[in-house]
């Protein structure tokens, strides 16, 4: 029964992004300026060709891809609760899980297609993927998405109808998570603080783990650690969030 129910609200979750598909592209505007603007400084400042500052900078954009979309999701279901329509989907007969779970599991179509189209758009400039590690890349993304998304809309029935609430929250907590995750600019030469903090940030391990996958190099320790890091975060974020779900009768 609460197969059948997640897979109920997966597929109502989905209808708007397959009625409109193109909002599912625009919305990679953000990684794609950050894409054509870091890119040229990371290589003027390295003195690496364009192929290999691509090999270190396009993992950590599908990563920011996961990181802004499935971190901002709970604004969808708080708009629902502000018009109405989430209490009566409260009263429907489906479990309080399916109506989480489903709603996390949906987020994973969005980041697949979004990392796909990445990986198109660098290709031509020299950027190189294996095949199988882009894969199992895209499998450890989908796992930090949910548990992501699972937290967005955790804090959203926590913050209920106070939007600026739940804007303020997720800024406060997006922001340094990206900045201290290396995605943008290595880490090697920052303040120790800051690689202490970094060295326990999850967001930095799923961003090592997707270098290392997109290069080849399966087998490397920032892959377990990084599938370790997904994990957690999908487990808490399931926990978390079908607890807010359950709570919100």
């Amino acid at each position: 029964m609460t197969a059948t129910d997640t897979w109920n609200v997966m597929t109502r979750e989905l209808r708007p992004v397959a009625r409109d598909p193109f909002s599912v592209i625009f919305s990679l505007l953000q990684p794609l300026v950050f894409l054509g603007l870091f890119a040229p400084l990371l290589v003027g400042e390295s003195g690496a060709s364009l192929a290999d500052t691509l090999a270190w900078f396009v993992p950590g954009v599908l990563v920011m891809i996961v990181l802004f979309g499935t971190g901002a999701t709970g604004s969808n279901l708080q708009y629902e609760m502000m018009t109405g329509s989430h209490e009566r989907t409260l009263v429907a007969p489906l479990s309080r899980t399916s109506l989480l779970v489903g709603r996390a599991l949906k987020e994973i179509v969005p980041i697949v297609v979004q990392s796909l189209v990445i990986v198109a758009i660098a290709w031509p400039f020299g950027f190189r993927a294996n095949l199988l590690g882009l894969l199992l890349g895209l499998v450890v993304l989908a796992a930090f998405g949910v548990g992501l998304g699972s937290l967005s809309y955790a804090l959203a029935l926590k913050t209920k109808n106070r939007e600026w609430m739940f804007w303020a929250v997720q800024q406060s907590l997006i922001f340094p998570l990206l900045i201290l995750s290396g995605m943008l600019l290595p880490l090697d030469s920052a303040p120790r603080w800051m690689s202490a903090v970094a060295s326990v940030n999850p967001v930095n391990w799923v961003v090592q783990a997707e270098r290392a996958l997109l290069g080849g190099d399966l087998a490397a320790s920032a892959v377990g650690w990084g599938v370790l890091s997904a994990s957690a975060v999908c487990a808490v974020g399931l926990t978390v969030g079908i607890r807010a779900m359950r709570a919100s009768d």
